[in-house]
């Protein structure tokens, strides 16, 4: 393997003469692999790792002066990936500007006109950036509620907030918009999650009128072997899993899964609901309806995500 492109450092596409390719040419390194968008207009070598550095490196191109990075924007500076699916793959930045500031268009930058309390406001990498607080509070409020539990999930996993910080923080901004939504979702953060559908399969039972479940309930025999359910009810012996494409998709992630399972029906006595995207945001609530049967609970109407 060669130089990287650039040094292997974020580069504008607007500016890739300089590194030697054509607006057409970029296309297709970008089309054939050999270099990878990181933000609209803003590309790095293919092999170049992604990383905290190369993240803030990116935004560095494109922030306007005086801007604030805020909401999933401002997880992403923390390497926490919240974004909705419609910005995964090619995320774009979203900060806030001072009333009276020309708003930036250039580069697909997202910016608003606002204003935030200087305490709500820190510095990462040299970045203008909301704090993990106020960051995650936002999300709570703004985001459509599967994916803003989600998000202040990984922020709690990843020990950038605690709930209790999360609570005060809701409590201060009363009367912001969203902010019922907000007080709704921050008393079931739990940094015991470990990916999305966990926590968009929490709400689902939440919503349905099931108890709060614990996450990451570990799960042991009397010869000592053990295993990990995604989220259950320990002295029910009732676990609920979330099979992600990510990883339940592979031959061998798909067979492990089966053993795992029927060791824990077939000789631990617990009973096993599991749970994929189509199910928890889909309207079949077949899934909720098998949790709640065994926890006696009447469900709730399944509500629209």
């Amino acid at each position: 393997m060669g130089p990287l492109i650039a040094g292997g450092q974020p580069f504008l596409g607007s500016r890739s003469q300089v590194f030697g390719f054509s607006r057409q040419q970029l296309r297709a390194a970008a089309k054939a692999g050999e270099v990878r968008r990181v933000l609209r207009n803003v590309y790095v070598d293919a092999h170049a790792p992604d990383s905290t550095d190369l993240r803030i490196s990116a935004l560095h191109l494109v922030m306007p002066d005086h801007a604030v990075l805020f909401g999933t924007t401002a997880m992403w500076v923390l390497s926490v990936d919240a974004f909705q699916p419609d910005e995964r793959f090619v995320p774009v930045p979203r900060c806030v500007v001072p009333h009276g500031t020309t708003k930036a268009t250039a580069n697909g930058v997202h910016t608003v006109e606002g204003y935030l309390d200087e305490r709500d406001v820190t510095e990462f990498g040299g970045l203008r950036v909301t704090t993990p607080a106020r960051t995650t509070v936002d999300c709570l409020r703004r985001l459509r509620a599967p994916f803003a539990l989600s998000a202040a999930d990984a922020m709690a996993h990843a020990g950038w907030v605690s709930t209790d910080e999360l609570i005060e923080r809701v409590r201060q901004l009363r009367g912001y918009p969203g902010i019922v939504q907000a007080r709704r979702l921050v008393h079931v953060v739990d940094p015991g999650i470990e990916s999305p559908g966990e926590s968009w399969t929490k709400l689902r039972l939440l919503e349905s009128g099931c108890p709060i479940p614990q996450a990451q309930v570990r799960v042991t025999d009397k010869r000592g072997r053990w295993a990990l359910v995604d989220l259950g009810y320990d002295e029910l012996r009732i676990g609920c899993e979330y099979d992600g494409r990510e990883v339940h998709t592979l031959d061998a992630d798909v067979q492990h899964d089966i053993e795992r399972r029927r060791w824990l029906r077939e000789v631990l006595d617990w009973r096993i609901a599991v749970a994929r995207k189509e199910t928890v945001f889909g309207m079949d609530p077949a899934f909720e309806i098998e949790v709640a049967g065994w926890l006696k609970v009447d469900p709730a109407p399944r509500q629209v995500w």
